[in-house]
């Protein structure tokens, strides 16, 4: 009897112990294929998804270099403004002016952005938004100074973002090391709703990483282009300005206000013509009205 029980309980054990170690792979599994199912950029380069102390230990061993551009960690100290100009000036010739723009601006390795063109009987008027590289920002408004005939407008703005964008890289950097911790937590989770919720971090963490990202390559590329906006027009015919600018006489005036006068009591005339269904009804309430009052009048008729 001893012999028949101590073999059940060895049986017992024995399906126990498959059963811990099959639920074990199975976890193991499922953590696998999540880690492998992350992107490429949550695992910073890890063959197997997770910060072990030993993959930690090989990536701070990398070199810079091998790293890509945008995960590169020294910050950078080099001064960022964004320089803007306004430039508004008169020129001899609109099509000569307009070929020197742009011939120089490509010259300087800038470009135009955007470009709008307005005519009319007084003047033809062109304004640009012109990118050029931040060194050549001043070489540029001068060439384009020297080139006309009256300065009608010249201001000239800058603005020192290097404090936010040194600010920037640095919180993309620590938010770098939250993203590895939380790997090494993905690595000690021991049921799926553990996984998931760290999962969760890590998609948060990483779209903060991708915010702060652009906002230091758009500080990148604004303080490595100055933007010019550029008006440029020339004078077709200034008596066309001076009869648009010159005040009526008296009696153009005095026929302007009948032209008016008359314009308005023929919108009168066509507002009262759409209302007369209106006047039907009014018209039919006092015919009532007066046949009741005279009924009264007479009870006996």
């Amino acid at each position: 009897m001893k012999i028949i029980i101590a073999a059940l309980a060895a049986v017992i054990l024995l399906v126990s112990c498959d059963k811990n170690v099959k639920e074990s792979a199975d976890a193991n599994s499922q953590l696998d294929k999540l880690v492998s199912d992350l992107p490429r950029e949550y695992t910073d380069g890890q063959p197997d998804g997770g910060a072990t102390d030993t993959t930690k230990k090989q990536t701070n061993g990398i070199k810079q270099k091998d790293l890509p551009l945008n995960e590169k960690s020294d910050p950078d100290w080099d001064k960022k403004i964004i320089k803007n100009g306004i430039l508004n000036v008169q020129v001899k010739d609109f099509n000569t002016f307009s070929l020197f723009c742009r011939d120089k601006i490509r010259s300087l390795g800038g470009y135009v952005a955007q470009e709008e063109q307005h005519q009319s009987d007084y003047k033809i008027e062109n304004t640009l938004m012109v990118r050029v590289p931040v060194d050549q920002f001043d070489n540029a408004l001068n060439q384009l100074v020297s080139q006309a005939e009256k300065v009608n407008e010249r201001k000239v703005t800058s603005q020192d973002v290097s404090s936010e964008y040194t600010d920037v890289k640095s919180r993309i950097e620590a938010k770098r090391q939250v993203r590895l911790r939380y790997m090494e937590l993905m690595n000690q989770a021991r049921n799926m709703e553990e996984i998931l919720k760290v999962q969760s971090e890590i998609n948060q963490v990483q779209e903060e990483i991708e915010a702060a990202t652009g906002r230091v390559n758009y500080l990148g590329n604004a303080s490595a282009y100055s933007t010019i906006h550029v008006t440029f027009f020339q004078v077709l015919n200034e008596k066309a300005a001076q009869t648009a600018n010159q005040t009526p006489a008296f009696g153009e005036r005095v026929g302007y206000a009948f032209k008016a006068g008359w314009s308005w009591i023929t919108e009168l005339l066509i507002g009262l013509v759409s209302v007369w269904p209106l006047f039907i009804i009014i018209g039919g309430i006092a015919v009532l009205y007066k046949r009741s009052k005279s009924s009264k009048a007479n009870p006996a008729a």
